[in-house]
């Protein structure tokens, strides 16, 4: 009889010991940390923009990732942040075919770990008054970008940061951005002895920190896709046939076009242009820009000869002036509130803008970044330039939102299916013999359709990006200080910023948070609220009311005279005692009940998490034994 049992037990332990095994070997290789994702939004799953970036790696990257995990000091909130990284990052190594290595590293006091945060520029952060680490540091050959601070409620921005900082140690140079404008970004030197020199913009020596800026003026000899990594139309007034025919060769190349235009620009009317051959003041340059031949191709129209007024967004100026078209677009107007472009920009200020219109005829599908209300109308330029009050009541309004900055992806159609404007097929003179000369054909044929995806970018105003309007500018000594004085600024850094990045984060999104709020109890809790929160209030009032009749009381005490409270003061007195007791009452037995269905919710939710699945796999068992059962019985 034993020997049964002690075969059956040595079978059981085997069979335990196999599956541990069975386990620990599996954990060691990818596969092990590979699953199924079924949570809503993939939360779990990274982008494919990210795994197309891990693909294509042709260089090992590493990443020392800095966490202080042998700490009590470090916030609960902290060690569930740790653990999400810690998971985030091990699909990236298993991603990335052995080309991406990640370093765990506890920088504890005193330690080489410590000293290895110290070099890659971490200091951490001073936390319940000590110093903790949670970042990390990329880096690719001779190249290095710090994360320094990896903040659990930026957790939705952490695969975008992560993949951003890949794609960028891995590119060599810095990206170029070919800049096509008819006003004078870069400033312009002294005309005469003694006179000043014309500033660069403030955003333009923002962009040659992060940039290679290559100025390409409005009539460029060719636009090469291999060069410039984005093109930047800002203000191309006037702008050629034959210049559009290059910026449309160079988007079905795969290029990507960044356009800022304007209906009525007031930094054009006062930077830029030719000098006054008089006075040798520079002179305006024309205030409106567009794309007449491009815009039209991509399906879309831009009205420029007035500008859009929306009395649901204009902005309260000095002097008690109401600005009907100087436009404040808080995050209500930015439909994509996923959108790595504007997540995180409270709000953005256009000055007198255009706006766009997709009327669906192009080959490419369309994004809206920012746009007005359906109360928006269009003004006259001029009228609204000089903040008429008139305009305040005589704005129509469309009935519909117009896009004031639109992204536009695909594979675009050329916009000169007849080629190269300008240039024309004639025949060749005979030759003596009767025969005609081969005809000349252009060297490069010109691109009808798309090779690649391309990219375009449509900002309806240039003045949102003027030192005047997007800055608050003061000069110490000769030196410049500027700051940001609105969200301008870091709007057309995040768009260049993506754009510039690899060709798979443009039109990236952030991820879906782990961390959800539980709505159920915040909607008890709101019923709550509003059950009780109006006789509270009311409470409050009398209780207010009360105190003041008191402190009357006692102010004429305290002058001398000799004072009683009458039977009617001492009866509302204990009237006022008796409904603060009734209201607490109410208040505590509401705050209970509450309590009593927060518990009968977690009961629920713990019953059906932990007999949820047993249940299921006892039916699924029965199923099977039924199914085997009467299978046996046939035969």
């Amino acid at each position: 009889m034993k020997a049964p049992i002690t075969r059956a037990a040595f079978g059981i332990a085997a069979l335990v010991a196999i599956a541990i095994l069975a386990n620990w070997l599996v954990s060691l290789t990818s596969f092990g940390s590979r699953g199924a994702d079924f949570t809503e939004n993939r939360i779990h799953t990274l982008s494919e923009g990210t795994k197309s970036i891990l693909g294509e790696l042709d260089t090992p990257v590493t990443i020392r990732y800095y966490a202080s995990r042998n700490t009590d000091y470090m916030p609960e909130q902290l060690k569930l942040h740790i653990k999400r990284v810690d998971d985030l990052l091990k699909e990236y190594a298993n991603l990335s075919d052995g080309k991406l290595r990640v370093e765990n590293l506890d920088p504890e006091p005193d330690t080489d770990e410590e000293d290895s945060a110290n070099l890659d520029g971490l200091t951490g952060q001073n936390i319940n008054g000590d110093n903790l680490f949670l970042g990390m540091a990329v880096s690719a050959l001779d190249k290095k970008v710090i994360l320094p601070f990896l903040n659990p409620n930026e957790e939705t921005m952490l695969e975008y940061q992560i993949s951003k900082a890949i794609a960028e140690v891995t590119t060599p140079v810095k990206p170029v951005i070919g800049i096509m404008s008819a006003l004078d970004l870069a400033g312009t030197p002294a005309m005469m002895p003694g006179q000043q020199p014309q500033q660069a913009w403030v955003i333009y020596q923002q962009l040659q920190q992060s940039f290679e800026l290559k100025d390409l003026g409005m009539t460029p000899e060719a636009i090469d896709p291999n060069e410039i990594k984005v093109l930047l139309l800002f203000h191309p007034a006037e702008i050629t046939p034959e210049a559009e025919y290059l910026v449309d060769q160079y988007l079905l190349s795969g290029g990507t076009v960044v356009a800022c235009l304007d209906a009525f620009s007031v930094a054009a009317q006062m930077m830029g242009g030719q000098p006054n051959p008089m006075t040798g003041q520079p002179g305006g340059s024309p205030s409106t820009s567009t794309l007449p031949t491009l815009l039209s191709a991509w399906g879309v129209e831009f009205t420029s000869n007035q500008v859009l007024a929306d009395p649901v967004h204009a902005t309260q100026l000095g002097g008690d002036r109401k600005g009907i078209a100087v436009l404040s677009l808080p995050q209500s107007a930015m439909p994509q509130k996923d959108n790595i472009i504007t997540k995180g920009i409270e709000s953005v200020t256009l000055y007198l803008p255009g706006a766009f219109q997709n009327l669906g005829t192009g080959s490419v599908a369309a994004n809206s970044l920012i746009h007005s209300s359906t109360s928006a109308g269009f003004v006259d330029s001029m009228r609204a330039s000089r903040l008429d009050p008139s305009l305040n009541t005589s704005v129509k309004p469309l009935g519909t939102a117009l896009d004031l900055v639109t992204h536009l992806y695909g594979n675009f159609k050329t916009a000169f299916p007849d080629g190269a404007p300008g240039v024309k097929q004639e025949p060749a003179p005979e030759t003596e013999e009767g025969d005609k000369k081969e005809e000349e054909k252009p060297s490069e044929e010109s691109l009808k359709v798309a090779t690649k995806p391309g990219n375009v970018f449509l900002v309806a105003d240039i003045d949102a990006f003027f030192d005047r309007f997007a800055y608050n500018v003061q000069n110490f000594g000769g030196m410049q200080m500027a700051t940001p004085s609105n969200g301008n600024a870091a709007f057309l850094m995040n768009l260049l910023d993506q754009a510039t990045g690899s060709k798979y984060l443009i039109g990236s999104r952030s991820r879906a948070a782990t961390r959800r709020p539980f709505t159920v109890i915040q909607e008890m809790e709101a019923a709550f609220e509003t059950k009780v929160g109006s006789k509270i209030a009311e409470f409050q009032a009398k209780q207010q009311e009360a105190q003041t009749k008191l402190q009357e009381l006692q102010a004429q005490k305290a002058q001398g005279s000799e004072l009683f409270l009458s039977p009617e003061q001492e009866a509302e007195i204990a009237k006022l005692r008796e409904q603060q007791v009734e209201y607490s009452r109410l208040v505590r037995n509401q705050q209970k009940d509450l309590r009593r269905q927060k518990d009968k919710l977690a009961g629920n939710i713990t019953l059906l998490n932990v007999a949820a699945m047993p249940i299921l796999v006892i039916l699924i068992g029965f199923a099977l034994f039924l199914k085997r059962r009467s299978s046996t019985r046939a035969r």
